[in-house]
């Protein structure tokens, strides 16, 4: 038995999901809550997929994270994540964290920044004014036990800031219901979708979605294939690939671009959160990771 699954063999996790208000489905995915209980000293450690962006409140021991490469460092308790092109690993003990997904339109909605500008990276939400609307909620989950009210907080909270917000960039929406048909294989035919221009497109993109719409394309395929492994781990990574790759090696290639690893690497790691989340996932909103989730719900 490995250490990682020693650890969570001896932790206690619950993941609960709780679909967001129909005023929020443009704009968010979803509304979690996992839950972990640990004994002292141990540490869960699991890799976020690459996703849109999402807010996160953590109550209890400070879990230590970090995207791609990086160094992990203890997290913020209120996590503001932008979009992410990499995993981010986690170790987390004994803590409570509720979370929100953004979807583009919501990250369009709600931040006055580029999304670029907070791509593959997370900051400290009461501390960084683009995240100042948000930053009460914080304050108010802590004192706040029942999960069913302390989700009603965290919708209330984003449907109230609606009122204040700019109007809807259509353009977004197109964009993103494009991004997550299957068939869709290029640039130039995204473009052709929302009858703009490529340069267009690659200013829309990185604005709304952090990064260019390649990258964007590159990383929905891999998402099909990874979906499809986390739904069903007894399946062979040739079975779960996209129709759209050449051959496992080119899957391998974006595997490691994605996840900082080789697909044989990960498959052998244990999934203490993520594994079960999936399933969860997929029954409370469609999609077993949040980056295949359908914009309006």
């Amino acid at each position: 038995m490995t250490g990682e699954e020693s650890a969570s063999k001896q932790a206690r996790i619950v993941t609960r999901f709780f679909p967001v208000s129909a005023a929020l489905r443009p704009y968010c995915s979803i509304i979690y809550l996992t839950e972990i209980d640990a004994p002292p000293g141990v540490r869960v450690e699991d890799y976020l997929h690459p996703e849109w962006a999402n807010m996160r409140f953590i109550d209890g021991e400070i879990p230590s994270a970090a995207i791609g490469g990086a160094t992990p460092a203890p997290a913020p308790r209120f996590i503001a994540a932008g979009p992410t092109s990499q995993a981010c690993y986690f170790a987390a003990g004994t803590m409570r964290a509720w979370g929100i997904g953004i979807l583009p339109m919501g990250w369009a909605k709600y931040f006055a920044a580029p999304a670029e500008d907070f791509a593959d990276r997370f900051h400290d939400g009461e501390q960084h004014p683009a995240f100042a609307a948000v930053a009460p909620l914080a304050q108010r989950l802590r004192s706040v036990r029942d999960a069913e009210s302390a989700a009603k907080m965290i919708d209330d909270h984003f449907a109230a800031l609606l009122a204040g917000a700019p109007r809807d960039d259509p353009a977004i929406f197109a964009a993103h219901s494009a991004l997550i048909d299957d068939d869709l294989t290029s640039v130039a035919e995204l473009a052709a979708k929302l009858g703009l221009s490529e340069r267009s497109v690659e200013r829309l993109s990185r604005r709304a979605f952090g990064f260019p719409p390649k990258l964007l394309l590159r990383r929905q395929r891999f998402l099909r294939s990874l979906a499809r492994f986390m739904l069903d781990p007894s399946m062979s990574w040739i079975e779960t690939l996209d129709y759209h790759y050449y051959d496992q090696a080119q899957f391998t290639r974006d595997f490691q671009r994605f996840m900082g690893m080789g697909p044989r690497a990960y498959a052998a790691r244990a999934k203490p959160i993520l594994g079960a989340a999936a399933l969860g996932r997929a029954a409370a909103a469609g999609e077993a990771v949040q980056g295949l989730h359908k914009p309006g719900g």
